[in-house]
């Protein structure tokens, strides 16, 4: 045969082009294999190439294609299985062209082996250096996977475990508390039949436990609001408003209530969560005392904004700078805005305090539900 080509170009188009064709469930399949199986098509395609060397003499050159079983090998068995096919090209290569090569001396002869061998262990390092770059790609992104997963059923586990905590005040607690409001009344009813002083102790004692009541159903619809459905975010979050002020006594104004319609259940939920947690951080850590709730259509997106007159985050730019800073709280939102394809803001608010906004794609009627989180209701003719 021929000198081998003294530009290594051809050799690395070759090892760029041929594991990204032979990528996929062919690839995954063949190392997962035993390295035995994964060689036996390199082994029969370097025979072949050493037939049609012998067959069609010196004159024609099929060095090149010699480093097409060996790319294969290295890629699906490992570098040593390459070495292995590396070495076992240069004997066919050497049987094949013993009777017809144009050497005078056996030492030509041999020089020009070990220039191909070592012109394939470059295509072995090289192939390595990819299969393992690949890999350690495959490791990432089946790590960010799992990770994702993980984030996912955490959230999915603490609605859960939040759900059922607030059915049980509801369906447990508040319906316990009920029936001693209930007895109390009966008691009370009697004590003024008798016109004993005992009767206005009674009166105040239903009084509590009314007031008693209020407060866990509150609760109860806090953490587990039971209208957040397709039509009812907007009634949750004058829900939400109503019975954190009554719990906090802190002025909660919900204005702006754009009709939008949900086409997930879970969309409504973490739009009311996000809600939930930056009407509960305005009150908790910013000390307002007027906060406001909007539900806004802009463009094509829904905004979901939330404002206080609070003393706001101790620094926006730092905040910014470090999208994973603050407490579970703050994670919590982004990650739930992050679930939507929301983009999330904190921002400072003018004239003092914080604005939350959550703005999220939405999805008219004449484009395909392929995202369907949100849509606007359809128009009368």
């Amino acid at each position: 045969m021929n000198a081998a080509p003294p530009i290594l170009s051809t050799i690395a188009t070759t090892i760029s082009a041929a594991p990204a064709a032979r990528s996929g469930g062919m690839t995954v399949w063949m190392r997962g294999t035993s390295p035995w199986v994964a060689n036996i098509l390199p082994t029969l395609l370097t025979l072949l190439m050493a037939w049609l060397d012998y067959e069609t003499g010196w004159e024609v050159s099929l060095f090149i294609f010699y480093a097409v079983p060996i790319v294969m090998a290295v890629w699906w068995a490992g570098p040593k299985s390459g070495i292995v096919m590396v070495i076992f090209s240069g004997v066919v290569w050497w049987v094949a062209n013993h009777g017809s090569h144009p050497y005078e001396t056996s030492f030509g002869y041999a020089w020009a082996l070990i220039n191909r061998l070592f012109y394939f262990g470059v295509v072995v390092f090289a192939v390595g250096i990819v299969r393992n770059k690949q890999e350690a790609d495959s490791r990432h992104i089946r790590m960010l996977e799992e990770r994702r997963q993980m984030e996912q059923d955490i959230v999915r586990v603490s609605e859960h475990e939040q759900q059922r905590i607030g059915q049980d005040l509801h369906d447990g607690l508040c319906q316990q508390l009920a029936a001693i409001g209930l007895a109390v009344r009966a008691l009370a009813d009697d004590l003024k039949t008798r016109d004993t002083t005992a009767a206005h102790d009674a009166d105040q004692i239903e009084e509590s436990i009314q007031q008693a009541v209020l407060e866990a159903r509150s609760l109860a619809r806090g953490i587990f609001p039971v209208h957040v459905d397709r039509a009812g975010l907007s009634p949750a979050l004058q829900d939400l408003a109503r019975s954190t002020s009554r719990l906090t006594g802190v002025k909660i104004e919900v204005r702006e209530l754009a009709e939008v319609q949900i086409e997930h259940p879970d969309t409504a939920m973490h739009l009311y969560r996000i809600a939930q947690e930056a009407v509960a951080n305005g009150v908790r850590h910013g000390g307002a005392q007027h906060i406001i709730i909007s539900l806004l259509i802009s463009g094509s997106s829904v905004e979901l904004r939330i404002e206080d007159d609070g003393t706001g985050m101790p620094d926006f730019s730092a905040a910014a700078a470090r999208p994973r800073s603050g407490g579970m709280g703050l994670r919590t939102m982004r990650y739930r805005a992050q679930m939507l394809g929301a983009h999330l803001d904190i921002l400072p608010r003018t004239g003092g305090g914080t604005c939350v906004s959550c703005r999220l794609p939405l999805l008219t009627q004449t484009e395909p539900q392929t995202w369907p989180l949100l849509k606007t209701p359809p128009r009368a003719d």
